[in-house]
């Protein structure tokens, strides 16, 4: 196991770092105590840990939605302290659910964060249009939500955090509510995006052979409070693709996290996501 804190390599640039993070709910045990860890950019990270530890609270905390109570999160060159939990950040946030909104065409939804930020609504819909068949929606772009599978709803919702969002992006579990078979789709339709356009993504994931599948490292949370992320690192080469998972060293990766996620799960869970 590599540590997580060790100084990044010459040359590379962090994408996001994160500096004794202190976080609890009124009333409940500490979630965050004292935490550090980085991202380099161009990283595909997941993140990993017991249901209940706190994942979907660190993407709120990274996103500025809630505020810290100690502690600094930098993005790229900017840096906020607690006290500036509520600054507009330039990230990139794709929940659970797609949150499309049905009265709007792809088009229009895919365009919205576009919009928001400022940008032309024609404008918009040309960067749109020009990436829709990158994505694997062309022919697409005046359909509404209730038109579309589950697996191309989450394209689109990738494709509005893709243009709304800076250089890094926060996916909270996109595949959850999609069955198996479109899972598997999407996971390997998310690495050759990733592949092609090499933003810095942060993943959050219940599903060890996803977090292998699709990462360059992956971080687990193995005590509450969570006080530091062991990390995994995955050499496997890319480009990847299901097949992979079939190879001697992801079993092996598979071995070495369920054993990591064996200690979370001894762990007491303090507080909810």
């Amino acid at each position: 196991m590599a540590n997580l804190n060790q100084a990044v390599n010459e040359g590379q640039s962090l994408a996001l770092s994160v500096s004794g993070l202190d976080f609890s709910f009124a009333g409940q045990a500490p979630l965050f105590q004292g935490l550090d860890f980085n991202i380099q950019q161009g990283e595909f990270v997941s993140i990993l840990a017991a249901s209940g530890i706190g994942k979907t609270t660190l993407f709120r905390l990274l996103s500025g939605l809630i505020a810290p109570q100690a502690g600094t999160i930098a993005i790229g060159e900017a840096k906020y302290s607690a006290a500036e939990a509520s600054a507009k950040r330039q990230i990139g946030y794709m929940p659970q659910k797609d949150s499309l909104m049905p009265w709007r065409t792809v088009l229009d939804n895919a365009a919205l964060g576009l919009e928001l930020a400022g940008t032309t609504k024609r404008e918009a819909r040309r960067q749109v249009m020009e990436l829709l068949p990158s994505l694997g929606l062309e022919g697409t772009e005046r359909k509404y939500p209730h038109e579309l599978s589950g697996g191309m709803r989450q394209r689109v919702s990738f494709l509005r955090s893709l243009l709304g969002g800076g250089e890094l992006f926060l996916l909270d579990e996109p595949f959850s509510a999609l069955d198996a078979m479109t899972r598997v789709s999407m996971q390997e339709w998310l690495l050759q995006v990733w592949e092609k356009h090499r933003k810095t993504i942060l993943f959050i994931t219940h599903d060890v052979d996803e977090a292998i599948l699709l990462s360059d490292r992956v971080l687990v949370a193995a005590e509450s409070p969570i006080t530091r992320l062991r990390e995994l690192k995955i050499n496997l080469p890319r480009p990847r693709s299901y097949e992979t998972a079939l190879s001697q060293t992801f079993l092996e990766s598979k071995r070495q996290l369920l054993e990591l996620l064996g200690r979370s799960s001894r762990s007491q869970v303090g507080g909810s996501l």
